[in-house]
């Protein structure tokens, strides 16, 4: 909406120049109906003294024509128009100006709020009053023929005095309403382009205001990922003596410990270690975000790497009594990856579906050949896939039938700090940052990362697609 600050410019701006209030097209069909009418020329002129419309006969005046032939005449003419068009009418009076020849042409002003735009000349057209050749014309030159001076005057039309003032009311009426129709378009669109200069104001200092949000959000959030590593880094060091010392005592070294002893001692290893395991996660975020995680790739054969990572969870997996077993699909082609980042991102895939999944149920890691990633997903191509040589990349699924994540949740998992079940009360613990920054080393990769629901089945399968080395 319109500033009452802009609507006040608008209304107390300057007074419009008449070019601004008429359309030229249309005030000269006016005036061609007023010539037509009355066989009487009409012009219109601004303020500066330009010609904005006018209607008169494509040939001059019989008169005109006559005179025009006389040096004198020639001058005389010229002097009379051009005097003509620099009279000033004083306020709503018209004024009349005489010709030489007997002709005469009426001017007025045209004004609008109390100040003169431009002007009206009306003319030449004959006085009914004159009767007879005037004198002024005679003396132009000597062989001037007063019978052929009459019959060129004749042919101009004759207005009474009251007629030409009936033109002039009618003419400013006209102008009147075409001026106020004028003025109503040229505010309307004045308040138009001032609301869209106020809305383009507006939208330009949100816009401001946005980018400078997201730059000091930036700022924070690099600020944050720096803290947190400082942190962590020093955080490492005592908890790493920590974690020492304890081992030391359970191993005797310090003295022959009493049953409590030693499980109090090893509950300090086992929550130092857990504690050492959420900092180096959180050391490894950080470099992330701040792209300075190392990362070198090579050839991996994901089939072997997954049974590896899956051989580690055998353990838990029987505590828990979870069914797990890897289905990796011989003709897998190595995946282009940093070996122990993928191990990371498997650790984390697995470890989640073992810790989500109740007793009895089930965690499958399928690895197989998969279709190749593609950058832009435009449909054009496939028809060129067709006649290209056959080329598949990696796709690994980790498959539990565990309690499953809602689809309204999907997306956000992989989102920092982000639990599905955030109460105090929820019975599965973590920080939140395993999903994260398995989706982060992913993309890293490359490749993408995503979470489905089973089909018919309780559960989650996180699926991950990595580029294939390729010949």
């Amino acid at each position: 909406m319109t500033s009452s600050a802009s609507i006040s410019e608008i209304m107390q701006g300057a007074t419009p120049a008449l070019d601004d209030l008429i359309d030229r097209d249309a005030l000269t069909e006016v005036l061609e109906s007023f010539f037509t009418l009355f066989r009487i020329p009409v012009r219109i002129f601004d303020a500066e003294g330009m010609i904005l419309a006018e209607a008169r006969s494509a040939t001059p005046r019989l008169i005109c024509q006559y005179v025009d032939g006389f040096p004198k005449g020639r001058t005389q003419c010229e002097d009379t128009v051009s005097r003509a068009k620099s009279v000033e009418p004083p306020g709503d009076h018209d004024v009349t100006h005489p010709c030489f020849t007997g002709a005469a042409y009426k001017i007025f002003a045209v004004n609008f709020d109390a100040r003169v735009i431009g002007k009206v000349v009306i003319g030449p057209y004959l006085p009914a009053e004159v009767a007879e050749v005037p004198k002024s014309l005679l003396i132009i030159h000597e062989t001037l023929d007063p019978s052929r001076a009459r019959s060129a005057l004749n042919e101009m039309p004759r207005v009474r005095a009251e007629t030409a003032g009936s033109l002039i009311r009618h003419l400013r009426a006209t102008l009147d309403v075409i001026l106020f129709s004028g003025h109503r378009a040229l505010l309307m669109s004045q308040m138009h382009v001032a609301s869209l200069r106020e809305s383009y104001r507006e939208l330009q200092e949100k816009s401001d205001e946005a980018q400078r949000n997201y730059e000091r959000l930036k700022e924070l959030d690099r600020l944050k990922s720096n803290f947190l590593a400082t942190v962590s880094h020093e955080l490492r060091t005592p908890l790493t003596s920590i974690i020492g010392y304890s081992e030391m005592l359970s191993e005797g070294i310090g003295g022959e410990l009493s049953g409590e002893q030693a499980g109090f001692v090893k509950t300090i290893r086992d929550k130092g270690e857990q504690l050492l395991a959420l900092i180096t996660t959180i050391l490894d975020m950080a470099k992330l975000e701040q792209g300075t995680m190392p990362m070198t790739a090579g050839s991996v054969a994901m089939g072997t790497l997954a049974s590896e990572v899956a051989a580690t969870f055998v353990p838990a997996a029987r505590r828990k009594t979870v069914h797990l077993k890897v289905d990796a699909d011989p003709r897998t082609p190595d995946a282009l990856a940093d070996r122990e980042r993928i191990r990371q991102v498997l650790t984390n895939l697995i470890d989640n579906a073992i810790k989500f999944t109740p007793s009895g149920g089930n965690v499958t890691v399928i690895v197989r050949p998969t279709a190749p990633l593609s950058s832009d997903g435009d449909d054009d191509d496939l028809g060129l896939a067709v006649l290209a040589p056959a080329r598949q990349d990696v796709e690994i699924r980790v498959v539990d039938t565990g309690i499953g994540i809602p689809e309204s949740a999907r997306e956000r998992v992989f989102d920092a700090f982000y639990q599905v079940d955030s109460s105090s009360t929820r019975e599965y613990g973590g920080t939140g940052l395993g999903l994260s920054i398995v989706k982060k080393i992913i993309e890293t990769h490359h490749g993408t990362v995503v979470c489905e629901g089973n089909q018919g089945h309780s559960g989650t399968t996180f699926v991950v697609r990595l580029p294939a080395v390729h010949a």
